[in-house]
Formats: structure tokens, C-alpha cells, sequence
């Protein structure tokens, strides 16, 4: 029998017994303090999350209702994030969690340390914490960690520490199989409108183009490569900047369906027809792909499902599973729809 079976209740003499520890230092690890060693904090946190132990003030603030996960966007003005959220609202509803958005880009800077939001999350009772692209620095991902909040982060703009969770999707093999479609139809001369330089999925994107392009012993021009952000905007100035090449492209393969519809509305600006001039395919597979005109071919990313599954990791740390993996990769899919064809070159003529 465990020293908390033995008490009765869930006291911190009782957690420090079963851990090893001493009473102070339980109190130091619930709190967050950086001075305590990564081995004792696990062993404490171990046994926090079997016990299931709660301070008063989670108590407190459980009494007044159901469990609450904070999901947090840079926005909310994007198909991706709507559709990600549906993803967690589905798996939250079915799991009788309440959800609260959080949504930076409508604040101003924030004045808390890491810390001092960390401590908020827990006094406040939030049961978990999911991030979704930048919201959070690894400061303030680390001061949520040491203070027991389970935490996951969608689509992290750079790789987390290796103790948070993080989802994803495959999107080297994606930004591969975008390309390759490309490639068989004849196209050569392929650009790529990415994200932002240092984000990880772009990078993993665009490392998938190049893989593709010398698998066909095809040459990559760096005239053709234009990064930017995953706004529409970025898709305008790019292609801009690649229809004012000597040779333009006759393909595009851009970084989300965001950046491609922007390239898209540039394209018929300058009278140049999709897919008839130019072909063109997205990422990510969102309802604004099947919904422009033409119809967007676009890699598809399981979003809702990369929602559900990142409230189904929030409920397995709340119960102190041992996870298997803390990277998860979600397969992508090739959408082909009207914004690819082959070159006019290689189209008989009527």
C-alpha cells in the first residue's frame, strides 16, 4: 500500500512520502521553481499525475464546473485554424471538456512573464494547454512543463523541447508528392511560394520540392524559390515576382491554399490563366480549396483530426499515461481538382 493509500487524502506530506521527497520540494515542483533537479521534478510529477492530486485552488475551481483546456491561435482569420478547432471541439465535446479560446493577435503585448502566465493557467484550473503554430515561445512552453500543465503544440513554427508533445503532418512527403504531380505532367520549370524561412513545416515543404525535382534529374533555379508568409499577400508579391521572371514558371506549388489563392488572384490580374498558362497547388486542404475558382488541387492536411488528436494527448497526460511518442505525424493526401494541367507546349493542338 502507497503512502497516499495509507493516509487517506492527497497532502503534500503524503506526495513527498511517496516520491522520496521532502515536503517543501512537492510545494517547489507544483509551483514551478526552477531550483530543483530535472530528476526529482519527474519523480514529483510522476506521482502528481498518478494520485491525480489538485491544489486547493484547482480544487476550488473544479468545484464550479466542468474541465477546461485553453487553446490558443495567433488568429482566427484563416480555413486552417477554423478547421483545427472543429477538430478539438468535436473530440472536447465528446470528452465533456470546456474549451477557451485565447487568441493573441487580438491582445496587446503581453506584460506577464513565463512564469507569471503559467501560474495563471493553474490557479485559474485549466486542465491543459493547446498551442496551435506560434503562439508561445519555448520560455513560456518550459514554465507550463515545470509546472505540470499537459501541453501540446499543432504545427510548431520551430521544433518544441523534447518533453512537449507537438502534431504535425508529413509535410516533406507532402511537399514531394505536390511536386512529383507537377513533374507528371510535364511541367519543369516549378516554383515554390513558401512560408516563413525558419518555420519547420515550411522547410520540411520545401526540402519535399527539391527531392522531387533532382529525383527526375530536373535543375533547381533559385529564381523559382520566393519565400514569404502563409498570408495571401505573400502569394500576390510572389507571384509578382516570378511572372516578371525572363522565363516564368508554368507551375506553382505554394506553401498553404492561403498563399496559392493569393497567387491566384495576382495570376488573373496579369490575364494569366490557371490552369490553362500557369498550373498551380496548395497545402493543406481546406474548404477555400475546393470552394475557388478553378477548383484548387491542393496536399491535404487531416486537420480536424490533428485537433482531435491533440485534445486526446491533453486527456491521456491529465491521467498520467506514459506516451509512446511525443512527435506525431498525420499522413497528407493529394487532392487533385482544375488548377493543374499539363504545359500549353505538351497540349495537341485541336
Amino acid at each position: 500500500m502507497t503512502a497516499v493509500e495509507q493516509r487517506g487524502k492527497l497532502t503534500l506530506a503524503a506526495i513527498a512520502q511517496e516520491a522520496g521527497v521532502s515536503a517543501p520540494t512537492v510545494s517547489k515542483v507544483i509551483n514551478g521553481r526552477d531550483d530543483v533537479a530535472a530528476e526529482t521534478r519527474s519523480k514529483v510529477m510522476a506521482v502528481l499525475a498518478r494520485t491525480g492530486y489538485k491544489s486547493p485552488v484547482q480544487q476550488r475551481r473544479n468545484l464550479a464546473g466542468r474541465q477546461a483546456v485553453e487553446v490558443v491561435f495567433d488568429s482566427l482569420d484563416s480555413a486552417y485554424s477554423i478547421e483545427v478547432l472543429n477538430g478539438i471541439l468535436d473530440a472536447a465535446g465528446a470528452a465533456d471538456i470546456e474549451v477557451l479560446l485565447n487568441v493573441t493577435s487580438k491582445q496587446g503585448p503581453s506584460r506577464l512573464t513565463p512564469e507569471q502566465r503559467a501560474r495563471r493557467i493553474v490557479d485559474e484550473g485549466r486542465c491543459g494547454m493547446i498551442v496551435v503554430t506560434s503562439a508561445f515561445s519555448e520560455l513560456q512552453l518550459d514554465a507550463f512543463n515545470r509546472r505540470g500543465v499537459p501541453t501540446v503544440v499543432i504545427d510548431p513554427l520551430n521544433p518544441p523541447a523534447g518533453n512537449v508533445v507537438s502534431i504535425g503532418a508529413t509535410n516533406w512527403a507532402g511537399g514531394k508528392d505536390a511536386t512529383s504531380h507537377l513533374l507528371d505532367l510535364g511541367h519543369r520549370r516549378i516554383a515554390y511560394l513558401g512560408g516563413p524561412d525558419g518555420a519547420e513545416c515550411n522547410q520540411a515543404r520545401l526540402h519535399g520540392y527539391l527531392a522531387a525535382l533532382r529525383a527526375r534529374n530536373v535543375p533547381v533555379d533559385d529564381r523559382y524559390i520566393v519565400q514569404g508568409s502563409f498570408r495571401s499577400e505573400a502569394g500576390v508579391r510572389g507571384m509578382k515576382q516570378l511572372l516578371q521572371l525572363e522565363e516564368p514558371p508554368t507551375a506553382v506549388f505554394a506553401a498553404n491554399d492561403t498563399v496559392a489563392l493569393g497567387a491566384l488572384a495576382e495570376a488573373r490580374r496579369q490575364n494569366v490563366r490557371v490552369p490553362e498558362d500557369l498550373s498551380l497547388v496548395g497545402f493543406d486542404g481546406t474548404y477555400q480549396a475546393e470552394e475557388s475558382v478553378p477548383a484548387l488541387t491542393s496536399v491535404a492536411q487531416p486537420l480536424q483530426e490533428m485537433g482531435r488528436a491533440a485534445l486526446r494527448f491533453i486527456l491521456r497526460q491529465m491521467r498520467g499515461e506514459t506516451l509512446d511518442s511525443r512527435r506525431v505525424e498525420l499522413a497528407t493526401n493529394l487532392v487533385i481538382r482544375e488548377s493543374t494541367a499539363p504545359p500549353l507546349a505538351l497540349v495537341p493542338l485541336a
